[in-house]
C-alpha cells in the first residue's frame, strides 16, 4: 500500500472511529433509559442494568458500523478538500477511481470485520444480555400462547407451557401421531433439561398409549427424548432473526423445511447475514461523490446531512424490500442483494460524474 493509500486510511479510519465511538455513547444512554423501566422487579437493579446494556454494544456495533463509515468518509474527505489537500493528490496524477478503489479496499477489510462480528459476537451477546435480564427479572422466555409453546417435530406435535432462560422446559406434551393422522400416544413431563446430543432429560413422565384394546398409561421418574427442538432453535425465541446467528439460521430454516414450515423471513435474515457487511465499501462509496464537491458547493455540515440521507435511503429502500419480498415469495438472495446492487450503480455513477468534472 502507497503512503498516500495509508495517509486517506488513517483519515477515514480515525473519523470513523470517533463517529462510531458517539453512536455507541448514545445508543447505550438510550439502552439505559430503555431499561429504567425494569428496575425493580425481582432482583433487577442498576447494576443488572449496566450489564445488560455492555451486552448489547456488540450488536449495536454490527448495525452502526455501515453509518459510522459512512459519516467518516464524509468527514475525513470534506476536511481533505477544505485543506485543498485533495486537490493537491489530484494535480499530482491522483484519478477518483483510485481513491474509490483505496475505500473500497478499506470497506471490505472492515466488511469482514463486521462479518465475524455479527456471526460470532454479537449473537452470543444480545442473547447472554436476554437471558441474564429474564434470569434476573424472573421471567419466562417464551408463552406464545395461552397454552403455551407448540412446535411440529415431524409426526409429534410438542407444547410447552414455559421455557425458562437457560432453557429448561415445563410443562411438556407431546403428541404422537401415526401415518394416518390417528393420535397414538401422549407424553406428558413436568420438566425437561438438555443434555446435548438433540436429547432432553424429562422429569416425571406419564405415557399414555391409545389402541383398538383400550388405554394403557406407564409413568416413569426420568426419560430420555430425542428431538429436534434444541438450545439453539429456541434461542429465535429470544432474539430477533436479523441479530441471530448464520449457524443458527441455517438450523432453523431446515428444521421449518422438515416440518412443511413456513421460513422466508428467516432465509431472507441468512442472506442478509452475507449480504449486509458489504454495504462498508458501498457507503463509503456514495460518500465520495458528495464529499469530493468544491467547497463552493457547501459545508462539511451539509454534505454530511445529504449523505446521511443517502444512507437513509438505502436502509428505508432495504427495508422494503424485505417487506416485498415476503409478501410476494421472491427469492432470497435477490431480496437481500437488490438493493446493494441499486446503491451500487448509484456510487459508480456519482463517482464518473465528479471525476469528469
Amino acid at each position: 500500500m502507497s503512503m498516500l493509500a495509508r495517509y486517506l486510511a488513517v483519515q477515514v479510519l480515525a473519523a470513523s472511529g470517533f463517529v462510531l465511538l458517539g453512536l455507541l455513547v448514545l445508543f447505550a444512554f438510550f439502552d439505559v433509559i430503555q431499561e429504567l423501566g425494569s428496575l425493580g422487579r425481582n432482583n433487577y437493579g442498576l447494576g443488572q442494568a449496566v450489564i445488560v446494556v455492555l451486552l448489547s454494544i456488540p450488536g449495536h456495533l454490527y448495525e452502526i458500523l455501515p453509518v459510522a463509515a459512512l459519516i467518516g468518509t464524509l468527514f475525513a474527505v470534506s476536511r481533505l478538500v477544505g485543506n485543498s489537500e485533495y486537490a493537491v493528490m489530484r494535480v499530482s496524477g491522483l484519478s477518483s477511481w483510485r481513491v474509490a478503489g483505496y475505500f473500497g479496499v478499506i470497506g471490505v477489510l472492515l466488511s469482514l470485520l463486521l462479518l465475524l462480528l455479527g456471526e460470532y459476537v454479537a449473537p452470543w451477546s444480545e442473547q447472554a444480555a436476554q437471558r441474564f435480564k429474564l434470569s434476573a427479572t424472573r421471567s419466562v422466555v417464551a408463552q406464545q400462547f395461552r397454552s403455551g409453546l407448540w412446535v411440529k417435530d415431524g409426526s409429534t406435535f410438542i407444547n410447552v407451557r414455559e421455557v425458562m432462560p437457560d432453557s429448561t422446559l415445563r410443562g411438556i406434551e407431546i403428541y404422537g401421531f401415526d401415518g394416518e393422522g390417528r393420535l397414538g400416544w401422549i407424553r406428558a413431563a413436568r420438566e425437561a433439561n438438555w443434555r446435548g446430543g438433540q436429547t432432553w432429560n424429562l422429569q416425571d413422565v406419564m405415557e399414555t398409549h391409545f389402541s383398538a384394546d383400550g388405554l394403557r398409561a406407564v409413568r416413569t421418574d426420568s426419560q430420555a427424548w430425542e428431538s429436534v427442538l434444541t438450545p439453539d432453535i429456541l434461542s429465535v425465541l429470544l432474539v430477533a432473526p436479523e441479530k441471530m446467528s448464520a449457524r443458527t439460521l441455517w438450523r432453523y430454516i431446515a428444521h421449518l423445511k422438515a416440518n412443511n414450515q413456513k421460513s422466508s423471513r428467516y432465509e431472507v435474515a441468512l442472506w442478509a447475514k452475507f449480504v449486509n457487511p458489504f454495504v462498508i465499501p458501498i457507503m463509503m462509496l456514495i460518500a465520495m461523490p458528495f464529499a469530493i464537491q468544491g467547497p463552493r458547493t457547501g459545508g462539511t455540515s451539509s454534505k454530511i446531512f445529504l449523505g446521511i440521507l443517502a444512507g437513509l435511503g438505502f436502509h428505508l429502500l432495504s427495508r422494503l424490500f424485505g417487506h416485498l419480498g415476503l409478501l410476494n415469495d421472491w427469492p432470497a438472495p435477490a431480496v437481500a442483494m437488490l438493493p446493494l446492487l441499486i446503491f451500487l450503480g448509484f456510487a459508480l455513477a456519482g463517482i464518473r460524474w465528479v471525476d469528469r468534472r
